[in-house]
């Protein structure tokens, strides 16, 4: 979750719950590191489940990195699919719209937009590679990734949470 987003999704069944920003005014401490977010998460699970108040800790994700992961070759006839693609929708979401106000045979209007949109889809989704003059012949999919994550509380609850993560009891090994 990045720092702007305004809910979290940890409240019962998954329900949005507020997120209370972080007061840069309280030290915080580092606790634990786990180099998954699945075992800091369990950690402060464990706090929470041994009444620690969990309000007054933070996971923090650490040597980051942003990785690119190359999905495939683009050519001239992919980026022509994906344009008409994209319009088809874009013309269904017109046609949908125009074709409520049209009293008979609106079925017709949707499939004119659809067909008219991914045209030209297909069309600025030719230009728009042919532009590129080969610079970037890939697709590709980005996410930033963190080495590893701390388990951050107050300084003034530190000692306590210290304690209680001594008692972890190991994390289960993983299936093959």
């Amino acid at each position: 979750m990045s720092a702007s987003s305004a809910a979290g999704t940890g409240g019962f069944g998954g329900q949005p719950v507020p997120v209370q920003p972080v007061d840069p005014s309280r030290a915080m401490v580092s606790v634990a590191t786990y180099p998954e977010y699945a075992d800091a998460q369990r950690a402060v699970d464990f706090l929470s489940d041994s009444k620690f108040p969990v309000e007054h800790a933070a996971i923090v994700g650490t040597n980051l990195r942003m990785v690119e992961q190359v999905l495939g070759r683009m050519t001239t006839g992919k980026a022509t699919a994906y344009g008409a693609a994209g319009g088809a929708w874009f013309g269904l979401f017109i046609g949908l719209l125009f074709g409520i106000f049209v009293p008979t045979n609106w079925f017709a209007v949707v499939i004119t937009a659809v067909v008219i949109a991914a045209i030209w889809g297909a069309i600025f989704g030719a230009i728009a590679h042919a532009m590129s003059r080969g610079k970037r012949d890939f697709t590709s999919s980005r996410s930033l990734q963190a080495g590893e994550y701390a388990v951050s509380v107050t300084a003034e609850n530190a000692d306590q949470a210290r304690q209680l993560l001594a008692r972890l009891p190991a994390a289960p090994a993983a299936r093959a």
